[in-house]
């Protein structure tokens, strides 16, 4: 008996995908692995995101675990308490799922950054911002529809 095996190794290559503005201003993110019209994946999303000098992510966690890895560049990331952490190539961030995991960043000079999540879902991957001083977290409506975790269509 002989058994076919038809191969499902894909190469991709992250220059036929073109970044597009991520969610803060400063940074551009390219769709790699795990997304709709690039590769389908069972359970995992890799995304490229790059900063610009100068750039701030504010305070913010998502309902999904997240792992970064530093590429190039540097910055430097704050825990919920405001504990600081300079991060720098070679770095790992892992943010778990939930309040606890918030995190923002301040990217002093250029930073690259490989983004990794465990979940293909775009609902999923969305992100609450959260108020320094009342520690209340948000997502406003447009950020819902830019990452693609509403959709405004009728559906009648």
């Amino acid at each position: 008996m002989t058994v076919e095996v038809k191969p499902t190794l894909r190469v991709i290559n992250e220059a036929d995908f073109p970044g597009k503005r991520g969610v803060t201003d400063g940074q551009t993110y390219q769709r790699l692995i795990g997304w709709p019209g690039v590769q389908d994946t069972d359970r995992v999303r890799i995304g490229r995101a790059t900063y610009k000098p100068g750039t701030y992510e504010q305070l913010h966690w998502h309902p999904i675990e997240a792992c970064y890895y530093v590429i190039a560049g540097h910055a430097t990331v704050r825990n919920f308490n405001g504990e600081e952490f300079e991060v720098g190539p070679g770095s790992m961030i892992y943010a778990p799922a939930g309040i606890a995991g918030a995190h923002e960043w301040e990217v002093k000079e250029y930073l690259e950054l490989l983004d990794i999540r465990a979940t293909n879902e775009t609902d999923r991957k969305i992100q609450y911002t959260v108020d320094k001083e009342t520690k209340r977290s948000y997502i406003d409506l447009e950020d819902l529809q830019y990452r693609e975790a509403i959709s405004f269509k009728s559906h009648y």
